[in-house]
This record gives C-alpha cells, sequence and structure tokens, in this order.
C-alpha cells in the first residue's frame, strides 16, 4: 500500500524511494530473511584479510583455511590446561 501511495506522491524523496524499494525489494527481503548485511560481510572479510596477513609463513593453503574456519566459524575446541 505504502508503494501506491508514494508513487502516487508529490513528495520527490517519497517517489525516489519508492523507486530504490522496488528496484532492490529482492535484495531487501533477502537480508531480511537471512539477517545478512553488507557491514557483517565487509566485517567478515576484513578478519579474513587479517587472517591472511598473519599466515604468511604457513607452507600450505590448508592451514589459512583451517585458522579462517577456527577463527570464524563458531566453533571453539577447550585448549588444554583452560577450562
Amino acid at each position: 500500500r505504502w508503494i501506491g501511495w508514494a508513487r502516487r506522491c508529490r513528495i520527490p524523496a517519497f517517489v525516489e524511494l519508492q523507486r530504490r524499494i522496488v528496484k532492490h525489494k529482492a535484495s531487501i527481503l533477502a537480508a531480511i530473511e537471512h539477517g545478512l548485511s553488507n557491514g557483517r560481510i565487509e566485517s567478515v572479510n576484513t578478519k579474513i584479510r587479517l587472517i591472511t596477513r598473519v599466515a604468511f609463513g604457513f607452507k600450505s593453503p590448508e592451514a589459512l583455511i583451517a585458522l579462517a574456519m577456527l577463527n570464524l566459524g563458531g566453533h571453539r575446541p577447550v585448549l588444554p590446561g583452560r577450562k
């Protein structure tokens, strides 16, 4: 209903907003459904870049992938001697 109202509105800002909402409707719904936003994705990308800098001395890319999965995968194994 709001889109229809905004389409007929005489306020240019509302008209432009409804155009953008209609144009990006699929992306907006996907972000709401999956709880992802550009900010979260950029945060993960930045963390991966930092992990890559730390991993320059590693001999294989599998070690970098394992380190990224440990840091970003949500699995926190219990370390020896810690509770």
